[in-house]
């Protein structure tokens, strides 16, 4: 098969999200008063946002949006031949793989299963890995990206250095996709990441530097830390919008497509002002987007639970092209671009 012929299409998506919220209130109450209700809603953009229920694990969440997504598309999980977990390490018990929990939960049986990190940006480099092997491997036509997320359990709301991170919720994605599908294809994707910011924020204990005892265990559980908060709002400050746009200019460029045909744009939850911010030097309105502020940020879920939605609401027409973006710890940078809507070859339908 010619690889340039090859055409990677989205079949479709699968989200769960728990059954419980927290309010703007809550969250304002548990910051000791220093956020109050009206900046939560407004300076951070949170209504609401999930929080896990008794049984809702990491991994198990994600066999919830797996099975959604079989649902939703129809699709046999004997057909799926490979399943990238991007769901996150904070999960029912470490150094399980959780690819391999969820194919065995939703009998994905000729699938192997293999987990991927890069914190919040993991969706999109999940797809263009899926893309790439989708491409240049014969064994593998269906790919499933799938996983939860719950590290909002990590944060404590009395450390004023992690209001960036007070918008993190809980709930699972899912997106399959196919080799020559007939619609919704995957064009191109930029990837930066920026080593200098690494250490900046981590969970304080349960590592090999920290491990756990009886003298820190009570920390432990609310551990995720700001370690070096200047440096990272410095370096963030000076590199985060150009780094942002210019993964976005390169994915339209690798794309053929375009930046002023973007007509609907997959973002993560992070404040109301530099949704607003984005939107505009992008040349979009509030309507050609989804600020998740009953959501909150549900880590690299967003993306999928954006385009999940904006389709449930008609936002997205044949030929609509999409952009999916994404920043995550450490620090990366990550866009896409989708040409929703039946995919021409060699200029037919």
């Amino acid at each position: 098969m010619d690889n340039k012929q090859v055409k990677v299409g989205i079949v479709g998506t699968g989200i769960y999200i728990p059954a419980y919220y927290i309010s703007a209130s809550k969250i304002a109450e548990q910051t000791g008063g220093v956020w109050s209700e009206n900046a939560v809603i407004n300076k951070l953009g949170i209504n609401q946002k999930p929080i896990p229920g008794p049984d809702d694990g990491t991994q198990e969440m994600g066999v919830k949006a797996a099975k959604d997504a079989l649902t939703n598309t129809g699709i046999d999980p004997r057909e799926i031949d490979l399943i990238m977990c991007m769901g996150e390490e904070y999960k029912e018990y470490p150094l399980t793989t959780s690819a391999i929990y969820i194919q065995e939960k939703i009998g994905a049986t000729n699938a192997w299963g293999i987990d991927v990190q890069q914190r919040c940006g993991t969706t999109i480099s999940c797809m263009k890995m899926a893309k790439d092997m989708l491409i240049a491997d014969e064994e593998v036509n269906t790919v499933m990206i799938v996983g939860g997320y719950r590290n909002g359990d990590l944060i404590d709301y009395r450390d004023p250095s992690l209001s960036f991170m007070f918008n993190l919720g809980a709930g699972a994605g899912a997106i399959i996709l196919k080799k020559n599908h007939e619609a919704n294809e995957l064009l191109g994707t930029h990837i930066m990441t920026d080593g200098s910011l690494a250490r900046d924020v981590a969970v304080e204990y349960g590592g090999t530097v920290n491990p756990i005892n009886e003298t820190n265990c009570r920390k432990a559980a609310k551990s995720l830390r700001v370690f070096d908060e200047k440096h990272m709002k410095d370096r963030l400050n000076e590199v985060s919008i150009a780094n942002w746009m210019h993964c976005i200019n390169q994915a339209f460029e690798k794309s053929g497509v375009s930046k002023k045909d973007l007509s609907f744009l997959a973002s993560l939850h992070f404040k109301k002002s530099m949704h607003d911010f984005l939107l505009e030097e992008l040349g979009l309105s509030q309507e050609q987007s989804i600020y998740l502020s009953d959501y909150g940020h549900i880590g690299q879920v967003d993306q999928i639970l954006s385009i999940h939605l904006a389709n449930r609401q008609g936002k997205l027409r044949e030929g609509s092209i999409i952009s999916m973006i994404a920043a995550g710890i450490g620090y990366a940078w990550n866009a896409n671009v989708i040409r929703w809507g039946k995919i021409k070859v060699n200029g037919h339908n």
